[in-house]
């Protein structure tokens, strides 16, 4: 998992070749008003979604994983409070891995507990499994998804 913000984050652009773009994407004028939803960037190898809801609290969230993806969850007015634990250490699912949908949830306890500020960003590989809108308020993020394979 990586921390950073949002003008900080040309120093992690080259872990990834779609990052720069993903983080173009993140710069762009308007970004607070788009519509909650997918947004294309680069077909499934790069899109975002918008979301604006109501957080869950630590109590109602749960510790999520994708295997093809990886997360840059970047909040846009409201800080999000995310949980993480590594992967491997989860031990209790709640349900079978959806290869479809890339996405399983465990019912394991986070190891700590990340606030992403807004003009801040979280970024979760597969190895970090996530509980993401903890917060108690409300939650306006954009969550970029990264193919972790990404062939030219």
């Amino acid at each position: 998992m990586i921390l950073s913000s949002l003008d900080d984050a040309r120093r992690w652009e080259k872990l990834h070749p779609a990052f720069p773009e993903a983080f173009a994407f993140l710069r762009r004028n308007g970004l607070d008003l788009l519509p909650k939803g997918r947004h294309e960037i680069d077909g499934n190898r790069l899109y975002a979604v918008v979301i604006r809801d109501q957080g869950h609290g630590k109590d109602g969230t749960k510790l999520e994983v994708h295997r093809r993806y990886i997360d840059i969850q970047y909040s846009v007015t409201a800080a999000d409070l995310i949980g993480w634990k590594q992967t491997a250490d989860c031990h209790d699912p709640e349900q079978p891995f959806n290869e479809e949908r890339d996405f399983q949830l465990f019912r394991d306890t986070p190891d700590s507990w990340t606030v992403v500020p807004p003009g801040c960003f979280a970024i979760f590989f597969p190895e970090d499994a996530h509980a993401p809108q903890a917060a108690d308020g409300a939650v306006h993020k954009v969550v970029v998804k990264v193919a972790v394979d990404w062939a030219e």
